[in-house]
């Protein structure tokens, strides 16, 4: 299998993340987002959509979208386990991955997609105002977010899993883009959680 990936970008760093979680290794494919290499021709084969991460698997077929391509490597490798064992804790796992997904990452791209003047050739036209609007409702989420940490370690309940790896990866890129620290907004459980996951060994991945 090979996996078409980007440095540094927030959804490859999500696969990266899982993947150095379970020990996987894959052959990767790098695509320069700064060259525009997601919209040539030969990358626009692979995924229409133009964006990162897309899997290659061994028939040839490609697996787009991030979520399906960690459920497919979970399947894979299901030790250890970050997506959850029985339907009950695999449910609320979805859930907990999808809010962060919905309410924090997809949010932050927004934000970032329209007020970042270095995002201006790939969002064009770019909506100020709308982008403004978003990076509050980034915070408002984060503050709930906040609440939800301070009765439980993981964003999901008491273990580490899918969940905590997309919610880091949102909060880092609002950290290096949106320049936003929980501790500045007083969301101290919030940051105690983003620098618990900080440190573990596979924050570094995608990074």
């Amino acid at each position: 299998m090979k996996l078409y990936t980007a440095a540094r970008a927030p959804n490859p760093r999500r696969v990266a993340m899982f993947m150095a979680e379970k020990g996987i290794q894959l052959d990767l494919q790098a695509v320069d987002l700064g060259k525009g290499e997601h919209r040539s021709e030969t990358y626009l084969a692979v995924n229409p959509f133009g964006r990162v991460p897309a899997l290659e698997l061994d028939d040839g077929r490609i697996l787009c979208e991030t979520r399906a391509i960690c459920t497919y490597l979970e399947g894979l490798h299901p030790t250890p386990n970050l997506m959850g064992e029985g339907p009950e804790e695999r449910a609320f796992i979805e859930m907990a991955d999808r809010r962060m997904e919905l309410h924090l990452f997809a949010i932050a791209a927004n934000s970032i997609r329209h007020s970042h003047p270095g995002f201006a050739p790939i969002e064009n036209p770019q909506f100020p105002d709308f982008g403004a609007s978003q990076g509050e409702k980034f915070r408002e989420n984060a503050k709930w977010l906040d609440a939800v940490l301070a009765g439980q370690l993981f964003v999901a309940g008491q273990r580490f899993t899918i969940a905590d790896i997309t919610g880091f990866c949102a909060i880092e890129f609002a950290r290096g883009l949106m320049k936003f620290r929980p501790s500045d907004h007083g969301l101290v459980h919030l940051q105690a959680w983003r620098d618990r996951i900080a440190g573990r060994p596979s924050a570094a991945a995608g990074a």
